[in-house]
Formats: C-alpha cells, sequence, structure tokens
C-alpha cells in the first residue's frame, strides 16, 4: 500500500514480474478490497498470487520505531514476519522508509556476523550502474562496520551487477591518505589489509559518475546527501537541456538529432530499471522501492529479488564475513 501510485503501481508491477519469471510465487499485503478491485481486469496464474488482507497501513509522515511497535497488522509489520518465518525469501516496498530499515533490524534481524545493515543505492556512471553502500540506514558508523559495507557489497554488486571482481573506493575529501576524519583513516587502513576486497583507495563525490568504482563505502549521513545531489542535479540538468532544445526547435533538424540523444543518456541515468535499494545484511531481502515508484520498478525490484535468491548472495555474505572475522583478528586484535 506504500507508494504514490498505491496500489496500482505494485499490482501491476508484481503481475509484469509475474509474466517475465514462472519461478515466482507472490504474495500481495494490504487493503484486500481495494487490491482485488485492481486485479479484476487483469488475467493471471491465481496459484501464483494471492493477496493477504491488513486492516493497518503505516503512513509516510509516522515515526517509524512507533509505527512498527503498534501496527501489528500493517503489510510492512506482516511483510517482514513473512520474512523472519522463512514463509518468503524478500519483501519488496515503496512505503515509509523509516518502518522497512526498522522493520529490518528488529522483526527479520541480522545475518550472523553482521553488526550493522546497510542500505545500498545504484548510481549511473560513465561506464553503467556502481553500489553506493550505505545511503540511509545508519547515519553514525564504525570502521568495522565499513569494512563489512565493502564485504557485503562486493558480494551483492558480483552477483546482482555481474561484476567480476568489483573495485571498492571510500568515500573521502581527498584522495591522498593522510586527508580526512579518522573514521575513513580508520577505514582505509583496514580495507588495504584485506585481499578479498579489490579496494582502489579513496574518491571524492564528484568522481563517482566517472565510474572510477563498481561499490562506493560510505556512512549513511553522507551516503543519503550524495544520493539526494545526485538525483536532483541529473533531473535539473536534463531539464534545462529539454528547455533549451525546445526553445531551439525551429532553428532545424538537428534539434530532433540532439533530443534523441538526451533521451538515450536519460534512460541511463533512470535507476528504475535496477529497481529498488537494497537492504542488505539481513536473513531475508527487503528492497525499498522509490515512493513514486512505477510498475516497472516494482517489476524490476522482485526480479532483482529473484537473482539475489537464486544466486544465495546471503550465503556468499556469511562466508566472505566470517573469512573477515577470522583475518581482522589476526590482524587488528584492538578491534
Amino acid at each position: 500500500m506504500g507508494g504514490d501510485y498505491a496500489p496500482y503501481a505494485p499490482v501491476e508491477g508484481c503481475l509484469s514480474a509475474l509474466r517475465k519469471s514462472c519461478c515466482l510465487e507472490i504474495a500481495l499485503l494490504g487493503n484486500e478490497p481495494l487490491i482485488r478491485t485492481v486485479l479484476e481486469s487483469s488475467s493471471y496464474d491465481r496459484k501464483s498470487l494471492k493477496v493477504i488482507g491488513c486492516s493497518e497501513a503505516i503512513e509516510t509522515s509516522e515515526p517509524p520505531a512507533a509505527a512498527i511497535r503498534t501496527k501489528k497488522d500493517s503489510s510492512i509489520v506482516r511483510g517482514m514476519k513473512l520474512l523472519k518465518d522463512g514463509d518468503a525469501d524478500a519483501f519488496v516496498s515503496a512505503g515509509n522508509t523509516g518502518a522497512l530499515l526498522v522493520g529490518g533490524q528488529v522483526i527479520v534481524g541480522r545475518l550472523k556476523g553482521v553488526e550493522r545493515a546497510p542500505l545500498g543505492a545504484f548510481l549511473p556512471t560513465e561506464k553503467g550502474m556502481c553500489l553506493l553502500i550505505d545511503c540511509g540506514a545508519n547515519v553514525d558508523a564504525r570502521p568495522s562496520w565499513l569494512l563489512q559495507f565493502a564485504e557485503i557489497g562486493s558480494a551483492y554488486a558480483e552477483n546482482i551487477l555481474k561484476i567480476k571482481k568489483p573495485r571498492v573506493a571510500l568515500v573521502n575529501i581527498g584522495a591522498e591518505e593522510e586527508k580526512g576524519s579518522s573514521l575513513v583513516r580508520k577505514t582505509y587502513s583496514l580495507l588495504k589489509d584485506f585481499s578479498s576486497v579489490h579496494f582502489t583507495g579513496f574518491v571524492e563525490s564528484g568522481d563517482i559518475s566517472s565510474g572510477c568504482a563498481d561499490v562506493i563505502v560510505t556512512d549513511a549521513f553522507t551516503g543519503n546527501i550524495i544520493l539526494k545531489e545526485y538525483e536532483g542535479v541529473s533531473k535539473t540538468i536534463f531539464r534545462m537541456l529539454g528547455k533549451k532544445i525546445e526553445s531551439c526547435s525551429g532553428v532545424g533538424s538537428s534539434s530532433s538529432f540532439y533530443k534523441n540523444a538526451i533521451r538515450q543518456v536519460s534512460e541511463v541515468f533512470d535507476v528504475s530499471s535496477y529497481g529498488g535499494a537494497p537492504l542488505l545484511g539481513l536473513k531475508g531481502l527487503v528492497i525499498k522501492a522509490h515512493g513514486n515508484s512505477s510498475a516497472q520498478e516494482i517489476c524490476n525490484s522482485i526480479i532483482q529479488c529473484c537473482s539475489f535468491h537464486k544466486d544465495e548472495v546471503n550465503l556468499r555474505i556469511c562466508r566472505r564475513l566470517a573469512e573477515e572475522e577470522e583475518a581482522l583478528r589476526k590482524l587488528h586484535p584492538d578491534l
């Protein structure tokens, strides 16, 4: 029931995902009469899609922790419990971000060895997509957490983005080792000691779009600023270019060429083609779709879940973290 276009976009997105994959089973959680009204005009395999009625909904403006505690029959809480009980492998929602983060940590629970579950986000670059991690879950961080984010992000990039040996960079205000806060300097010393992570060093936020790294590691405060600025600036640029070309549309035939070029580039910057942002390190996968998600983004979020489950990404994360913990004890016993 979350998002600007609910329940229509989520329902249509689920139906599209079912058409793309015969191995899916989907449960729609929320206002059952309203959901069934949307389903009435569509044909689908009733064995693969069921509706679970929920009498409550967590609104966007509600305090997350209180909502999770009091609204036990909301679609977010019910969905998280399905994950916890092993009755679902993944949960997708365009609803209250805070409630998803709290519910993931409190209800679903973290994988063994995971100190904090980070939120990832896909960012377009000149060379494809990269994963920004963390971008919203852990505002205050520790070096050991950022090290884990690098491991978790690498496992995700390898299996979902299909990048062999993904390059990992740490966000800082400069490329030199002596620059930055105590947090990033300590994290740098940890990352360069771990051969399981292909660490390339520091990256300034302005260089991310060049595609210099596949996994961008940072704390959630910094990551969220980067994400919002990235999205805001790209939208502004495309709007300004569109207006400029429209004003020159009568000058010659070249305007159609430029319009087509801008359309192609804007499609590259359309992160909905990869689906929502994964909350990683939990016992089940939680995907936070954008609040303005279209049916396409919901569909792609579900397909992303299929790849996650098929490639056993959680198992790979657990293996990485176990190896990292052993190496960490040897190299940095003080941590």
